[in-house]
């Protein structure tokens, strides 16, 4: 290697050496995370059970939560994935190219027969 090359490269390397060496002072420890609340039950059914399933070409992922469908996810072969959600949960199936479009007002069921 040429010396001026060698050079270089030592200098580059110097000049690297403290950023990596430096440190913040006074560095403690998180603390672990405090227990969940006594008495907190997880309903395990509110967990969306998600089946995938091929049609055709098309990879279909459907999310249920009690067994009602609510959304799928659809990533043609082309790759490039969309959704179609229920959001009333009257079977009216909206499309949507991302889950981050739009204003979504939240909504809730206060009863249903």
């Amino acid at each position: 290697m040429h010396p001026l090359r060698q050079s270089i490269v030592l200098l580059a390397a110097l000049a690297v050496l403290p950023a990596v060496a430096q440190q913040p002072a006074g560095l403690t420890p998180l603390p672990e995370p405090p227990p969940p609340p006594a008495g907190l039950q997880l309903d395990p059914s509110l967990e969306p059970e998600v089946t995938i399933t091929k049609r055709g070409e098309d990879k279909v992922e459907e999310y249920r939560v009690h067994g009602k469908l609510y959304m799928q996810k659809v990533t043609p072969s082309h790759g490039v994935p969309y959704y179609l959600i229920d959001s009333r949960g009257d079977g009216t199936w909206s499309r949507q190219e991302s889950l981050d479009s739009g204003l979504r007002v939240p909504m809730w069921v206060i009863h249903s027969f």
